[in-house]
């Protein structure tokens, strides 16, 4: 991170409202960070599986994080050029006709409207080829079922509502008071999908809110497009000045696949975490068993975007550390090291499927290529020669052999991934990385910037002031490579057999884990 950059011609700020913080980063027009900026939220649980968090903090905390980066980076409010954001997705805010919410917004892990979701199996509306080509079961926390289940639940608040919109357009409309929806919103998490007309009303209809339509603004706007300019007063309350061009931003995963430059066919964005998300673009509409999409226009306008995603990777590292590893957690602790670099120095020499244990990494469920709430994680194949770095070993390739069978299902339906760009709290070890690409047999890339998140918001404001004519000529100036990670051939194929047993295993033990999973929720 730099200081005020003598001689540059101005600079662009990225918001990023996550699932714990508001972040607000301004870089230079080159790609280069000059700062960041992070307010923490609450989040609260009124119940179980319900998640809400309050949009007037939000706001608040968009005040501090601004007023903080301005006074760390020691520019003047005048040299920024352009504004972009992103928020979470599936988080819906009730609003009224001044933008002020209604109830706490509820957020994208919320699963309240099980039920709701649960009528999308019974459409046969073309909305459902965004749901593994029609084959994989709707998930509660995409944004019709909550709208339905506001309506149903809280009917006051929903005829009440002025809009009930998605997060990212909350954040557009704080910043210029115009109403708007993403286009990445709308196509990815609202079924919108301009190849089929725009929006599915019969499958709104379908699943009981035909009637929100009133309450989306009519203007779909693609990414990195103006949506207006920062208004007075958001410009007082941020330490701006008004004017500046505020450009569409979208939700944070896909600002991320934008600060990764995947913005053309060909590539992989891997978003890693606790989880993995990956997402790419194609030239064409696919769609098929195993995966969502591909969505029309989402990410860059003309193109495809196709979803996959892990629900349990990093986290299930954790889980072994927090619970198997409490000796080297303690020492660590004492002497200052990484606990993580321990473990992975007693396990790097193991062979390729260490000794013969497989773990299916499904802790949580899985999101693709099943698209099962009640899939639950295996070890399977341990014997009494297996030590605690062999579980934790297999743990990481599991991880691995999930990536891999997301590319097959993939690759099925004609998207071959040749380079996986990736970000995020896995590509700290370069040891897991290179087990990446030797598993998937695919080159990995790290960039300079490792949060994506804000450079893509940042990209999207460039576009949006004018400094880049489009996504891809900013991608070009703004994403620089740091490194390209090769698949080693001889070791890829070794473990092709284990990656084959991975995937022939949960189909095999399918239906008793669903019954456990039952059996457990009735006690």
């Amino acid at each position: 991170m730099s200081n005020t950059i003598a001689g540059n011609d101005g600079y662009l700020m990225g918001i990023d409202f996550g699932t714990e913080s508001v972040r607000v980063a301004i870089f230079d027009t080159r790609g280069t960070p000059v700062t960041f900026a992070a307010t923490p939220y609450k989040t609260t649980h009124p119940r179980g599986g319900w998640a809400e968090q309050d949009p007037v903090e939000w706001m608040q905390c968009l005040q501090a994080s601004s007023h903080k980066a301005l006074e760390n980076a020691r520019i003047s409010p005048a040299s920024i050029l352009g504004i972009s954001f992103d928020a979470t997705t599936m988080t819906v805010c009730a609003l009224n006709q001044n933008g002020d919410a209604l109830r706490p917004a509820i957020m994208w892990m919320d699963v309240r409207a099980t039920e709701q979701a649960a009528r999308a199996n019974s459409s046969d509306s073309v909305a459902r080829l965004y749901n593994g080509g029609g084959t994989a079961p709707a998930t509660a926390e995409w944004y019709p079922f909550k709208a339905a289940w506001l309506k149903e639940n809280e009917p006051e608040t929903y005829q009440k509502a002025f809009r009930l919109i998605d997060a990212p357009d909350w954040v557009g409309y704080q910043l210029t008071g115009e109403w708007t929806v993403n286009i990445n919103s709308a196509a990815e998490r609202m079924f919108h999908n301009r190849d089929h007309g725009g929006w599915p009303v019969d499958f709104y209809e379908h699943i009981g809110c035909g009637d929100v339509f009133d309450k989306i603004p009519e203007r779909v706007v693609d990414l990195g497009d103006q949506i207006g300019t920062l208004s007075t007063r958001a410009a007082t309350k941020l330490g701006l000045k008004p004017g500046i061009p505020v450009a569409q931003g979208p939700a944070d995963a896909w600002a991320g696949q934008i600060g990764l430059g995947v913005v053309t066919p060909g590539k992989l964005a891997l978003i890693t975490g606790s989880s993995h998300v990956l997402s790419g673009q194609s030239d064409k509409a696919i769609h098929g068993q195993g995966f969502f999409g591909a969505f029309t226009d989402s990410v860059v306008k003309g193109q495809y975007t196709v979803e996959g995603g892990q629900v349990s990777t990093g986290s299930v590292l954790k889980w072994f550390k927090d619970n198997f590893a409490r000796d080297l957690v303690d020492a660590c602790e004492r002497t200052g090291m990484n606990v993580y670099d321990i473990l992975n120095a007693r396990s790097k020499d193991l062979p390729p499927g260490a000794d013969g244990l497989i773990v299916n990494e499904y802790f949580q469920g899985n999101r693709t290529p099943y698209t099962d709430s009640k899939a639950r994680g295996m070890f399977w194949g341990l014997s009494l020669h297996h030590g605690p770095e062999h579980i934790y070993r297999a743990i990481q390739e599991g991880v691995c052999y999930g990536t891999a069978h997301n590319l097959r299902v993939m690759a099925d339906q004609g998207f071959e991934a040749k380079e996986i760009v990736a970000c995020g709290g896995s590509t700290k070890s370069r040891d897991w990385m290179q087990m990446h690409s030797d598993v998937t047999g695919v080159p990995i890339t790290l960039t300079e910037v490792g949060d994506a998140v804000v450079l893509g918001a940042c990209m999207l404001a460039a576009v949006g002031a004018g400094v880049y004519s489009d996504i891809k000529e900013a991608a070009d100036n703004m994403v620089h490579t740091r490194m390209t990670l090769e698949p080693r051939q001889d070791v890829h194929e070794e473990y092709q057999f284990y990656v084959d047993k991975y995937c022939e295993a949960y189909p095999k033990m399918q239906d008793l884990t669903h019954g456990l999973v039952d059996h457990e929720a009735k006690k």
